[in-house]
Parts: C-alpha cells; sequence; structure tokens
C-alpha cells in the first residue's frame, strides 16, 4: 500500500437505508460535508440478484443495481481519519457474508473501529429533543458512550445490517459501537434529519473531528414543522369524524400524558382508573392489528390509536412500547 493510501487511525462508519433514513441520512452527510472521494466499491453482481426488468418504449433493461461503496477522508488536523461505507440497499440474505467482505477491505486500510448508525422509534413528539441511544461490543466503549451522554440500550434488538456488522467486527476482534437516533413512532417513514443531526453531534465528539452540522440542522427545522402540520390535520381529520359520528380511530398526541395511564393508588386525590372489559371479538381485532404492526411498524399508529379508541392502552402498553425495542 503506498503512502498517499496509508489512513491515521482510521474509524469505519457504515450505514444503510432503515427508519426514517437516519442511518443512510447521517452518513451521506458525512460523505458531503467533509468532500470525502469515493475510494472504492463493491462489485454489485456480486451481491445482489436481479428480481426485475425495467420496460420502456418495448425495450427491456437490467436497470441500475444497488451501489455499496467507500468513501475516505483524511483529516486536514492529522488526528483521525475516516472510512465511510454507505449501502443503498439492505442485503439479505447474504448480509452476513457482506459485512465480511466489507471488513475484509477496511483491514486492509487499517480499520481498528467500527461505528453504524441506525433510529430508535419511541413516542417522541416531533418537536422533542431527540436521544441518542447507543449499543457496544465491549464494556470500555459502553463506558465511553456513557461520557458522551448516550443513553446505553439496555435490552432489545437492532435489525439490519446496521446491527448485524457490529457481530462481524466483534468475531474478528474490531470493537464496534451503534448510534441510534431517536424519532417518533408514527414518522418512521418519513426522512428524520433530526435524529440523523443528533447522532452525527455525538459521532463528532467521539470521533474528535470538526464537522458542520448547520445545514441538517436547517433540514431538521423544515421536516419538523411539516410533521407537525400533519400531526394537526390527523387530529383534525379525528375531531370531524368523531362529530360525524363515525366510527374510525383517534389520533394521539405523541409524547403526551395518555389519560387512561394507570396512577398510584397511593397518591393523594387520584384513584386507579378501572380498564373497560372486552368483547371476545374486539380482542381478536387488537391482536389482528399488533400483528400488523409487527410485520410493519407503520401501522403502529393506528394500533394506538384504537387501543385510546376503546380506553385499553394501559393494558397493552408494554407490549405495544417492545415493538420499539428494536432499532433499525
Amino acid at each position: 500500500m503506498t503512502e498517499a493510501e496509508q489512513l491515521r487511525d482510521p474509524w469505519l462508519v457504515a450505514v444503510w437505508p432503515g427508519m426514517g433514513t437516519v442511518a443512510l441520512g447521517a452518513g451521506s452527510y458525512l460523505v458531503n460535508r467533509l468532500s470525502a472521494p469515493l475510494a472504492h466499491e463493491l462489485p454489485a453482481r456480486d451481491l445482489f440478484d436481479i428480481q426485475q426488468i425495467e420496460v420502456k418504449e418495448g425495450l427491456a433493461s437490467i436497470g441500475r443495481l444497488p451501489r455499496s461503496m467507500f468513501f475516505q477522508w483524511k483529516d486536514p488536523h492529522g488526528k483521525r481519519d475516516l472510512l465511510i461505507f454507505i449501502g443503498e440497499a439492505q442485503l439479505s440474505p447474504g448480509g452476513y457474508a457482506l459485512c465480511h467482505k466489507l471488513l475484509d477491505y477496511a483491514t486492509q486500510r487499517g480499520v481498528k473501529r467500527l461505528i453504524t448508525f441506525a433510529a430508535m422509534a419511541t413516542q417522541l413528539h416531533p418537536s422533542g429533543e431527540p436521544r441518542v441511544f447507543g449499543v457496544a461490543t465491549d464494556r470500555q466503549a459502553v463506558e465511553e458512550l456513557s461520557r458522551h451522554k448516550v443513553e446505553i440500550l439496555e435490552e432489545g434488538q437492532i435489525s439490519g445490517l446496521n446491527g448485524v456488522l457490529l457481530a462481524a467486527g466483534a468475531e474478528r476482534g474490531i470493537p464496534g459501537v451503534c448510534l441510534l437516533g431517536e424519532l417518533p413512532f408514527f414518522a418512521v417513514g418519513v426522512p428524520n434529519p433530526r435524529a440523523s443531526q443528533a447522532v452525527l453531534e455525538v459521532f463528532r465528539d467521539m470521533a474528535g473531528i470538526e464537522l458542520d452540522l448547520g445545514e441538517i440542522a436547517r433540514q431538521a427545522k423544515t421536516v419538523e414543522k411539516a410533521l407537525l402540520q400533519l400531526l394537526e390535520k390527523m387530529k383534525e381529520a379525528a375531531r370531524e369524524q368523531a362529530e360525524s359520528g363515525e366510527e374510525g380511530f383517534a389520533v394521539p398526541d405523541p409524547g403526551a400524558a395518555d389519560d387512561d395511564e394507570d396512577h398510584d393508588p397511593g397518591e393523594a386525590g387520584e384513584e386507579k382508573k378501572p380498564q373497560p372489559a372486552l368483547d371476545y371479538a374486539t380482542r381478536n381485532r387488537i391482536e389482528s392489528l399488533f400483528q400488523e404492526a409487527l410485520q410493519d411498524r407503520g401501522q403502529a399508529m393506528r394500533l394506538k390509536a384504537e387501543l385510546d379508541r376503546l380506553g385499553v392502552f394501559g393494558q397493552y402498553e408494554d407490549r405495544f412500547l417492545d415493538l420499539f425495542k428494536k432499532g433499525e
């Protein structure tokens, strides 16, 4: 390897698409803001199968396969260089093998630490300050995360390659960390630059690099306004539906206290509200909604709204929140 290819104490940052495009948004911002040039690309035909063809005016073509790209950045201050991997699509099956191919190249470039980004959906209100959760593959890194005021994820799962890469790295003795940005569960399908910004703030401090986050902060403000408007429209639609007497779903306010929360009967002036009894058909409908939410967390808003409408969210709260213990 030539002197020009040598990296100084490099970290590998790797991201793939996931909820709210938190990981991909943060990784792409790093590449663009640092003006990191393309250094290497894994051949797409070795990774992805052709599932369909594109047809235009009767002509068939393969179309563009997802790219898996490495970018490199050399710190002008000579402290720590970065190797940044951007995967345009998740790969399953074969994801674990892909992670090892990725690590083959990274170790050739001298990488000694892995960082991945991901998202964690909660009841965060769109205007709330997102937290950053963290996991690591060694105790020393967990302590480091705590020093940076990262909330340690005590239990749960991280799905997709943003999590699997840590396992592949641990198998090869390379320590790794995953930073998960918090976002509202009802908006997991909407790009959330505020969660990406929160992740990048922690990463910048951990890596000790200079990184201007002004542009992504402006993007976050724009998206926050749009989410607040969307939430208000959903509430208005629910009010109009209720006034018309039609059966439908109430729209909860994420981050707000639930009226049906159990209260401590020992508190002065408080009584524990009895939870309504549910008939067999209603319980079956709730179970069906839980199954839909397990398959598509975008349906969780519909589930919670129905639990609120029935006044039984307190009965199902722990189970509902378990849906979002899996980061992505």
